[in-house]
């Protein structure tokens, strides 16, 4: 059973900063609360209330509530209207999906000057003839009653006819609660003969089981049988709490399969039976936690286990220029960094997300006191450096003089000068024949020498011109 306490009070006025004196609003919807209390003293200001989809029976402890303007109390167990002459300021009354019978008792609203809305749809009264004539015409302030406006010609015709209407009101209005007490009686003794077979069922054992384990004190020494007789006993433990299972779901079936009156009893009955099987979810749930062996991250024989449990993705780097690990863990963007602890062994790695562990052995021992974590603000990746003990030694090979940035333009001429300085040369500054080439080079145009040998050439030719080939001339051998 839920009780409002002042505890809840604070817990749904978040948006107030818990404080109650000055709260105007609070939602208490779907709460499963079974009695209004305590509001009238903890909550004056009050003006809207919302208490709907509850099991409340009644209306009380609201009288005091001299601010409030909405009061919404649609699909509880309410059965007469009642105690709201206190509420002053009452412009809207919500009562939709009740158990509303006793129609009469809305006379006690003339007393709410202010109140202009009423709501009675889904109520046993709505289903009365005269039902709309009647209320028009007993609360004179209303405006609008189940949603639909009141004409002023509808209220002068209730008026009119008010005598008769109130008259038939009153004849049904007593058909009904003789009807409502009869069924009341028979819920209850349902309700009675059910509990008690459940109780019977629950003392009632399985046949060949008694849900007793016997044991032998006086045998001290180990029976090499016990082994086998405790897997029995537990496989025996096992069938029976499967058949309970199986057990409870038919009786579940047929609970709801049931046919039964929409009355007070049997909803208030139907949300019981939904607690219970809650409750017997949340023990099952519990148990098998406890059940739950521990988790084993070290081995008795001190073996580390790798282990990934919040399933991250990582990236392990070994950086031998700078002689260290790095680990790349893709942990959560959003994730809380006060929820991540990190602890670096000698041999192994472990990050603790949220209570659930990552742990990784490492290729070789590191330096845990120097180590170092950082966490990126972008990715909200976690970024562990993690030296190594062991040096590597290499080959010894020149390294590059450090050069202060103001003589890096040095440097720059000091390159250029040695690429001048190489043995070339230039085809367009120097008139060097080349050799590879000469005969290619006399047919050429130089200068220089070459010039004189082309001259030389050119003269010889000049020498032979009054040669005259004879053809009965034989040739020289």
């Amino acid at each position: 059973m839920v009780r409002i306490t002042e505890e809840l009070l604070r817990q749904r006025a978040e948006h107030n900063n818990c404080e109650l004196f000055s709260l105007e609003e609070i939602s208490l919807h779907q709460q499963e609360i079974e009695k209004l209390e305590y509001i009238d003293k903890l909550c004056r200001d009050l003006k809207i209330l919302y208490l709907q989809n509850n099991l409340i029976p009644k209306i009380e402890n609201v009288s005091k509530l001299k601010k409030l303007e909405y009061l919404n109390l649609a699909l509880n167990n309410i059965e007469r209207i009642e105690n709201l002459e206190g509420c002053e300021e009452l412009q809207k009354l919500d009562l939709t999906a009740n158990f509303i019978g006793e129609l009469s008792s809305i006379e006690i609203l003339k007393h709410n000057i202010h109140l202009r809305e009423l709501f009675l749809v889904g109520n046993p009264c709505t289903e009365f003839e005269g039902y709309r004539q009647f209320v028009v015409a007993t609360l004179h302030q209303l405006k609008c009653l189940d949603s639909k406006e009141i004409e002023r010609s509808e209220r002068i015709q209730a008026l009119q006819n008010y005598r008769q209407v109130e008259k038939q009101i009153r004849d049904q209005e007593q058909v009904y609660l003789v009807k409502r007490a009869r069924e009341k009686e028979e819920a209850l003794k349902k309700i009675q003969e059910k509990q008690e077979k459940k109780k019977e069922k629950q003392i009632k054992p399985k046949p060949g089981f008694d849900r007793r384990w016997y044991t032998d004190i006086n045998n001290i020494n180990p029976d090499p049988l016990e082994d086998k007789e405790n897997h029995q006993q537990k496989e025996t433990e096992k069938e029976y709490q499967e058949w309970e299972i199986d057990k409870d779901d038919e009786e579940d079936r047929a609970f709801w399969e049931e046919p039964t009156p929409y009355t007070p009893e049997y909803r208030l009955e139907a949300h019981r039976h939904l607690e219970e099987k809650r409750r017997v979810k949340e023990n099952i749930r519990g148990q098998k936690m406890k059940e739950k062996p521990p988790r084993t991250l070290i081995t008795t024989d001190g073996k580390v286990l790798n282990m990934n449990e919040p399933k991250l993705h990582f990236f392990l780097k070994d950086d031998e220029e700078n002689n260290q690990f790095i680990l790349d863990l893709a942990v959560y963007r959003h994730l809380d960094s006060s929820l991540i602890d990190v602890d670096v062994q000698p041999t192994y790695l472990r990050v603790m997300v949220k209570d659930k562990p990552f742990q990784l052995v490492l290729p070789e021992e590191v330096k845990p006191d120097s180590s170092s974590a950082k966490r990126s603000q972008t990715t909200g990746h976690l970024v562990i450096s993690m030296p190594k003990v062991q040096e590597i030694i290499r080959a010894n090979r020149k390294t590059p003089t450090l050069v202060k940035p103001s003589d890096s333009n040095k440097l720059q001429t000091n390159v250029k000068r040695e690429r001048v300085e190489k043995l070339e040369v230039d085809h367009s500054k120097y008139s060097f024949p080349d050799v590879a080439n000469i005969i290619q080079e006399k047919e050429q145009t130089g200068q220089g020498p070459i010039n004189l040998q082309q001259q030389k050439v050119i003269d010889a030719e000049n020498s032979y011109v009054d040669f005259e080939d004879n053809q009965d001339v034989p040739p020289l051998i």
